[in-house]
């Protein structure tokens, strides 16, 4: 180790390795330096080596490079890893350290470590952390000062090596790691592998390299797996993640060549996103950000490091955001037919209520006559016969009743049934082609032309007609990547900085618009889209029992307070079922559907009564730490067993519980609190339920049901307190419990 640097709670110690001048990074929890082990340096004490002449002295680890990259033309790895990785080639031994800078202002840090190669490539690899944050950023950064182009086939945002440095060998049986998973409606799913799980134990001698290397190819970058990635070391208690913060193609990879367990991810490479970037001198590129983090602790502690990120960016949205407003969007009520009258019967009802935005979704547009809305849109001339008096007056008309009128775009994409499907000079092409999938085409956000066609059909249509809220869908992936002299992986990285920059030009041009990040069921949940919107759809499982599982699931890769979780009202519902799907709400950002209109008197006062205990525990689910019990089978399409989410406010003055049993639940579920003494603030769901010795117990009753139960800590509990007798109340036996890692 040459520099060690403390942020935070976390040591970044800098590693030099003298034989190559590789540097690289290792990262441990400060209250664990004395537990750190020298590593053994050879294989000298193994039989197998010492029988075979010539093998004394073989390697046991080697410093893991600050950066991965590949530049065209140097040898490529060997140890069998083409086509399986690009990590460690030839090129990252060709830099060398120039200098290192900590930068220090405003209560943030900077450290730059500077590397160059002989022909003048540089490299500047940056962590930045922020006062108060357990977690800090990284990317890197490549400026040509040769005099001659250079190609790159490969750059890593970050490379973390010596996993696990509480152990001087190669941690057998004590290293496991953490993915999310992610399909269309069944996203967040965790995946925990051990190491040895995962094939990834060292070869006897290093002869090999193995890389499980994963990620997403094309534009919907949570389509598979979400770009997150921990390590665990069960047998100390640390765990180590990343979150990367890109919208297009990326990879991680868990790697392994010598004793210790190497890290790294950013863009996808040649190999894995047909990406490669050709510099001429004096060009630059920088590579996406990764939240990284380090804690003596779970992985739910280490996920909630990364998503307090989050915070900063979302506070940057419109004020009317401050206090998590209700949303209705009638997607589920009028399924892409939405008219003037039906919505101003959805506002009438909505009026009197905590509800703050209705939203309009798709079907606006379609060609009058028609019924036809999916492959519609690209035109977006409003519908006469839908709103015979314009969109204007529908809008006025919703904020007449109070709320806030907000309008469905999928501005990306085109359909075959639009005009717009035929502008082929201003569409992404591959092969010549324009990528043409299922109905759709892409814009090329990049021309000037299509920004301008953009501006018009969607910021001053917003404007004019006095919109205050917009959800951008995107139903399509444009795959592999599009056309671009550097090939399809670039013509795709430039696609999405062209995403990012209407993004930020909608918000600048109308900054009191609220925008919502829809991508066809949560397919864009990373940081880069979560940061250009004030909340994201979680998911499109609308109407499903499992929405509560992936709701608390995506806890652990995203801020609640950002998390739209969706409630679909019918008039057939019982109260059971509109408890189980309210109930779900409180699981991040309440979303209303539905036959809201038709609802009985009965229907609609439960609505009211959950809305109400919402705007009480929107602090708790804005500002707070999330911990789910639970057990759940396999299948979450045909869910059995429970769970329960319990938040606790950052100021430990209320904890928020929302419990949900599925099939085969228990009849009692208890959940511990922190010390004190609580009073029961809310009660949505049923009113049986006990606090006593610091544990909660609620009857769930009968399979599929929901609750909410809201807490406020209290010195003294108050006699005139209704609930105030409860706390005396034995609680009942609890089930069998399993802590279900976020």
């Amino acid at each position: 180790m040459f520099k060690r640097y403390v942020l935070s709670d976390i040591d970044v110690d800098f590693h030099e390795e003298p034989a190559s001048g590789r540097i690289g990074i290792q990262l441990h929890p400060s209250a664990l330096r004395s537990r750190l082990r020298p590593r053994r340096q050879n294989l000298n004490d193994e039989s197998f080596i010492n029988s075979i002449p010539g093998m004394e002295g073989t390697p046991a680890w080697r410093v893991d490079p600050l950066v991965q990259i590949k530049v065209l033309g140097d040898p490529y790895s060997g140890s069998f890893a083409q086509g399986r990785t690009m990590r460690n080639s030839p090129s990252v031994d060709r830099f060398r350290l120039v200098n290192q800078k900590e930068i220090t202002a405003n209560g943030r840090t900077e450290i730059v470590t500077s590397l160059v190669d002989p022909s003048g490539l540089s490299l500047s690899h940056h962590i930045s952390w922020q006062e108060g944050d357990q977690a800090i950023r990284i990317t890197t950064n490549v400026v040509n000062r040769s005099t001659e182009a250079v190609t790159l086939e490969m750059l890593s945002s970050f490379s973390l090596g010596g996993l696990s440095p509480f152990d001087p060998g190669d941690s057998a049986g004590r290293l496991r790691v953490h993915r999310f998973r992610s399909g269309w409606s069944a996203e967040g799913r965790c995946d925990t592998r051990s190491v040895e799980d995962l094939h990834l134990e060292r070869s006897w001698h290093g002869g090999a390299m193995f890389s499980e290397r994963f990620g997403q190819v094309g534009s919907l970058p949570v389509r598979e797996w979400f770009p997150f990635l921990a390590v665990e070391d069960i047998k100390e208690g640390v765990t180590w993640a990343v979150q990367l913060v890109w919208a297009g193609s990326w990879q991680m990879e868990i790697f392994r060549q010598h004793d210790d367990i190497c890290v790294s991810g950013g863009l996808a490479d040649r190999e894995f996103g047909h990406w490669s970037k050709t510099l001429h001198p004096g060009d630059s590129i920088c590579s996406p950000t990764a939240l990284v983090t380090c804690v003596a602790g779970t992985l739910e502690d280490a996920c909630d490091r990364l998503t307090r990120l989050h915070h900063e960016a979302a506070d940057t949205h419109p004020v009317v955001e401050s206090n998590l407003p209700i949303i209705f969007n009638e997607w589920c009520s009028t399924w892409g037919d939405p008219s003037h009258e039906k919505l101003l019967a959805v506002a009438k009802r909505l009026s009197d209520s905590p509800t703050r935005y209705l939203v309009i979704d798709a079907g606006w547009y379609k060609d009058t006559g028609s019924s036809n809305f999916f492959y519609s849109h690209g035109d977006w001339v409003p519908n006469t016969d839908l709103f015979p008096c314009g969109l204007e007056q529908t809008a006025a008309a919703i904020r007449k009743e109070g709320l806030i009128p907000g309008l469905w775009f999928e501005f990306e994409t085109c359909g075959k049934d639009s005009t717009a499907f035929h502008l082929v000079d201003h569409l992404l092409k591959r092969d010549g082609i324009p990528v043409t999938c299922m109905g759709r085409r892409f814009w090329d956000m990049t021309d000037p032309f299509v920004r301008n066609y953009l501006s018009e059909k969607v910021i001053d249509l917003l404007d004019r007609c006095g919109f205050g809220y917009l959800k951008v869908d995107y139903n399509e992936t444009i795959g592999l990547g599009s056309d671009h002299p550097d090939g399809l992986g670039e013509g795709l990285r430039l696609q999405i900085e062209g995403v990012h920059h209407f993004f930020d030009l909608m918000r600048k041009r109308l900054p009191d618009l609220v925008i919502e990040n829809c991508s066809s069921g949560g397919h864009r949940l990373e940081p880069s889209m979560l940061a250009r919107s004030a909340m994201s759809s979680f998911s499109d499982a609308h109407e499903l029992p499992e929405i509560p599982i992936i709701a608390a699931s995506l806890h652990a890769l995203m801020l609640p307070r950002q998390s739209q979780i969706w409630a679909v009202l019918r008039p057939t519902d019982s109260k059971a079922r509109l408890t189980y799907s309210l109930a779900a709400t409180f699981l991040g950002r309440m979303c209303l559907s539905g036959g809201i209109a038709e609802l009985s008197s009965d229907q609609w006062n439960l609505v009211r009564e959950a809305q109400e205990l919402y705007v009480k525990a929107a602090p708790t689910i804005k500002h707070g730490r999330s911990h789910r019990f639970g057990e759940i089978a396999p299948s979450w399409r045909h869910p059995e067993g429970w769970q329960v989410l319990r938040r606790i406010s950052d100021d430990g003055e209320n904890t928020l519980v929302v419990a949900h049993s599925f099939a085969n639940s228990p009849v009692n579920l208890c959940v511990p609190l922190p010390e004190g003494n609580w009073r029961i603030q809310g009660n949505l769901g049923g009113h049986s339920v006990s606090i006593s010795h610091s544990t909660l117990t609620l009857a769930i009753g009968e399979d599929f049901r929901g609750r909410v139960i809201l807490l406020e800590k209290v010195s003294t509990v108050r006699k005139s307190d209704p609930y105030s007798a409860l706390s005396a109340v034995p609680a009942a036996p609890p089930p069998t419990v399993r802590q279900t890692a976020l």
